[in-house]
């Protein structure tokens, strides 16, 4: 069974750099499709970017296109979220989500970790 926990969230000020890591705790990773996904208070839970299991397709929300980079390590078992120019808009609780099938924008994911806080300052 898959666990995820995700780690390296905290506060940052504008242009800075995060990067967010989510490993897993169980037995088996590289077998599934990867996501990340982030919710702001009061805003509903919106796609980041998703990374194919093998880790070679990803596609990215628009509004982090070409300032973050979402990889994984299958032999770690850790899919990380680069984040880079960070604005005050991508303060929110990251969690990462896993699916052995479905691989897309929409929160579908069957697994899901319990999150990790982005704060940026402006």
């Amino acid at each position: 069974q898959v666990q995820l926990v995700e780690s390296g969230g905290g506060l940052v000020q504008a242009g800075g750099s995060l990067r967010l890591s989510c490993a897993d705790s169980g037995r088996t990773f590289s077998g599934y499709h990867m996501g990340w996904f982030r919710q702001a208070p009061g805003k509903e839970r919106e796609f980041v970017a998703a990374i194919s299991w093998e880790g070679v397709t990803t596609f990215y929300a628009d509004s982090v296109k070409g300032r973050f980079t979402i990889s994984r390590e299958n032999a770690k078992n850790t899919v990380y979220l680069q984040m880079n120019s960070l604005k005050p808009e991508d303060t929110a609780v990251y969690s990462c989500a896993a699916d052995r099938v479905y691989f897309g924008k929409q929160a579908r994911y069957n697994l899901w970790g319990q999150g990790t806080q982005v704060t940026v300052s402006s």
